[in-house]
Parts: structure tokens; sequence; C-alpha cells
């Protein structure tokens, strides 16, 4: 069979390996054979390649290899929970010093996943970083950062509806100042982005206690940014934005203003 064969010359990832070239070329076939199905994840979990990434991604500074071998990471993590560990973490800590927008996603999968995979991440030096990135790197990885932060503060629902909240972290992170950036993205142009915002918003406004979350929003300009959708062409931004303007701060908010 290829995948076996494969599986031989992908060891040449090895960090002792000097051909990049080479290594770079193995890292993307990983990319596409991982994003063809669980079984073939479940032979690249079975061999020792998340090993060899992980040491690629700690050794490596060249952004060609970087970029494949953090894409195959992503798909691995995201394919099996148990795959990901600290020194899975510490590797991608490592890129997202250097802001490489692929290790954002990587950790936005991982945050995706178990509430013990998202406890790795919000336990890990992660945190600070990825709070300070949320408002000073560049646009695309501002909004990877922000699916992390918003993947970390929820929970999957039984009946596949509301997502629950994992109420410590969302306190949290909100106390650690990362509301302006989510405002910020209900701002953006991008549409994936603002609704990244308003789905972070909902969290704070339904889950801040003691109706703490009213306050904030309004504190960060949040109503201001929420009625820019009121009468926006698309409708599914428009009717969650609206939906939580009157749900929150009363139907009739501002008329008299």
């Amino acid at each position: 069979m290829l995948f076996p064969a494969f599986i031989h010359v992908a060891y040449r990832l090895d960090q002792d390996i000097e051909d990049e070239d080479l290594a770079t070329e193995v890292a993307w076939i990983i990319v596409y054979l991982s994003a063809l199905s669980n079984v073939a994840i479940d032979m690249l979990v079975k061999s020792d390649l998340l090993q060899l990434l992980v040491e690629r991604l700690a050794t490596s500074n060249s952004l060609q290899l970087l970029i494949p071998v953090l894409r195959s990471l992503g798909n691995l993590v995201a394919g099996d929970a148990h795959m990901t560990d600290d020194n899975v973490v510490a590797a991608l800590i490592k890129c997202l010093k250097s802001e490489h927008r692929e290790a954002a996603w990587v950790l936005s999968n991982i945050a995706a996943g178990s509430i013990e995979q998202k406890q790795l991440i919000y336990s890990s030096e992660a945190m600070p970083l990825l709070l300070r990135l949320l408002s000073t790197a560049p646009f695309d990885i501002r909004k990877e950062v922000a699916y992390v932060l918003g993947n970390l503060c929820v929970a999957p629902s039984e009946d596949g509806g509301r997502p629950n909240l994992i109420l410590d972290h969302l306190v949290s992170l909100v106390g650690k100042g990362c509301l302006p950036g989510f405002v910020n993205m209900v701002r953006s142009a991008d549409v994936e982005a603002a609704r990244l915002g308003l789905q972070f918003m909902e969290l704070v406004l339904r889950g801040m206690p003691n109706s703490e979350g009213v306050k904030l929003v309004e504190r960060e300009d949040g109503i201001d940014a929420m009625e820019r959708f009121q009468f926006h062409e698309n409708e599914d931004l428009r009717n969650m934005a609206n939906a939580l303007v009157d749900k929150y701060f009363g139907e009739d908010y501002g008329l008299d203003e």
C-alpha cells in the first residue's frame, strides 16, 4: 500500500534532516492526507508523525515549512483529541509569538475540542499572548485568536442548541480585558469576524454574574456597534444584533435620545 510507504518517507521530517525543501513537500502531503478521512487521520496518529511535526515546530524558523506543519497539526488534533498535550501547545506558543496565523488556527481547533483540551490552553502560557494579540496583531490573526478565546468559553449543549457557558473562563477573560477586542470585531466589515464578535457579546450579556455584562457592553460602546446592523443586508447578523439589543437593552432603547 502507498500509505505505509509514505509513512516511511515521512520520517524524513526528522529534525536531523537538513533538506527543508523535502521536509516541506512531505509536510504538505501530510496536510492532504490528514484532510481525507478519519481513517487517514487514524493511520497518521498511530505513527510517530505527530512527534516529528512538533519537533519541526520547535526547531525550524522556515515559514515555508512551518505553514504545512501547522496545518497538518490542525487537521490531526481536530480529528483526535488525544493527540493534544503540553508539548504541542508549547510548540504552538513558539510559533504564535512570531504571529503565525496558522498557529492560532491550530489552537482554535484544540479549543473547540474537549473540556480537557480547553483547560490545557486556558492554563498555559498561551493566554496572555492571545489576549495581547487580540488587540495588537494584524486582522487575520486577531480573527483566529477570537476563535480561540470564544471556543474556550463554551461547551456544546446536549441538545445541540445554544452552547453552554464555561463561566470561570468567560469571567476571567472578560476581567483581563478581552471585550474591547470583540467589540472591534463587531465593527468589522468582515462578516465572519462580526459574527464572532456578536457571539462573544451574547456570551457576556448572558453569562456575566449580576447582569454585569450589560454594563460592560454599554461601557465599550457595544450597543452602538450592534445597532449598525439594524438594517444590515446580512439577515443573520441583523437578526442576531437586533435580538441582543431588544433583549438586553429594551426594544425602545435610544428612541428618546
